[in-house]
């Protein structure tokens, strides 16, 4: 017998113990080499675990475990040969195509709306597909469409039906069987993650001198621009022209203006930036991500989409790294997204301001003296007011507001183009 350890590797300095989340193969299984085995959750990011030879598995630790980096948490003996469990009755490709199908019907692609945070039912794909699809590069868009593109016939017919039947939503099982007309209770250990963020969100309200400063965006110009040019922009640069990549510009262009509001305290120094490293907060299945753009100053607004999407689709899929939630000056939050009208969002330490964007309602508003309706946006900056002063956080937000109601001032470091023109 040839017993091989499978040991928790380090998700990054500084991070000591982890929490086993989830294990994706059963005791006794056949695992093949570098197959995912399981799932481990830190204080920063969700990662995985694969198998380091072929060989039958026994798993030493249960899933909830918290678990110090580098102990031993399943053992393979190299020295039996089989099938992988994931491999055992594989189904005809049609077959696999129609049961995604099933459980993908609550899904309603809106291929020109998707903003971050949004969370979207996912087809039910195995680890070591999405592992294979992330290496070829295919999106789950693709499988849809290839769906799309099949015939079926009445065997498929036959195949649904019977799925359909045995189908539960997940909602209606959940209502019937465990919300109300009880007194039971439902207890579960808080992730690594999550207990982070905990320590996070308190820490950041005693040990900074918080406020809030709102204002209001008129969307007008902006929606007009995506309606006007959303086809020929995708089709350009294949990816959908959003709202979070014109709030980014803006705040790239406004933090020019106002550096202290780019800037984080170090002890008894105050360190300034002098690039805008952009964190998009993401919520994900194991909670809130932050991804961080990195040098989105210098960037068009069509990188800004597309690294925002990789990041985003990373995060949603458990599989964005620590680097790339490490450091971040400043920090959008989209809370707009879930319906929020207004909110006080809070820092993401050890930066000193944050930018709450929310839901887009027609207002009445005045308009050169007469009532009309437009599309506004209520945005709030969060703001240390150690270092940020009340000037500054407002003149920050108003900077911001006046270049996305006229976006043309983005080309101009936020400045008027016909004072640019004129050399004023």
């Amino acid at each position: 017998m040839s017993l091989i350890e499978i040991k928790v590797p380090s998700p990054g300095e500084s991070i000591a113990e982890v929490q086993l989340a989830n294990w994706l193969v059963s005791d006794g299984d056949f695992v093949e080499r570098d197959q995912e085995i399981a799932e481990i959750d830190s204080d920063k990011a969700t990662l995985s675990i694969s198998a380091t030879e072929d060989g039958k598995i026994k798993l030493l630790a249960q899933e909830g475990d918290t678990i110090d980096v580098g102990s031993v948490v399943a053992t393979v003996d190299s020295s039996v040969k089989g099938e992988a469990s994931s491999q055992k009755q594989k189904p005809k490709i049609q077959e696999e195509v129609v049961e995604s199908a099933i459980k993908e019907m609550a899904v309603q692609e809106d291929k020109e709306d998707i903003e971050v945070g949004v969370m979207q039912t996912e087809l039910n794909i195995s680890p070591l597909a999405k592992k294979l699809m992330q290496e070829k590069n295919i999106s789950e868009v693709e499988f849809i469409d290839y769906l799309k593109s099949l015939r079926f016939g009445k065997r498929d017919v036959d195949l649904f039906l019977t799925a359909k039947n045995n189908f539960k939503p997940a909602s209606a099982s959940r209502s019937a069987s465990s919300w109300g007309d009880t007194r039971n209770t439902d207890r579960k250990k808080m992730s690594m993650l999550r207990k982070k963020l905990a320590e996070r969100l308190v820490s950041v309200k005693n040990e900074t001198a918080m406020l809030t400063t709102f204002n209001e965006v008129n969307m007008t110009p902006i929606m007009e621009i995506r309606k006007k040019y959303k086809e020929a922009f995708k089709e350009k640069y294949g990816v959908s022209l959003g709202f979070m990549s014109f709030f980014t510009k803006a705040v790239t262009e406004a933090l020019q203006h106002f550096p202290q509001v780019n800037a984080m305290i170090d002890g008894d120094e105050i360190v300034y930036y002098e690039y805008a490293d952009i964190g998009i907060a993401v919520s994900s299945p194991k909670g809130l991500m932050v991804p961080v753009v990195r040098n989105a100053e210098k960037m068009s607004l069509a990188e800004i989409e597309a690294n925002i999407k990789e990041l985003a689709g990373k995060a949603r899929n458990n599989r964005i790294t620590v680097d790339e939630m490490m450091g971040g000056t400043f920090t959008i939050t989209n809370g707009g997204v879930f319906g929020s009208m207004l909110s006080t969002p809070i820092i993401n330490p050890p930066q000193s301001a944050i930018l709450g964007m929310h839901n887009i309602v027609e207002r009445p508003i005045a308009v050169n003296g007469k009532v009309e309706i437009h599309p506004i946006m209520y945005v709030a900056l969060s703001y240390d007011h150690r270092i940020i002063d009340g000037s500054e956080s407002v003149g920050f937000l108003v900077k911001v507001k006046e270049m996305l109601e006229n976006p043309a001032k983005m080309l101009f470091g936020g400045s008027d183009p016909v004072v640019e023109l004129l050399g004023l």
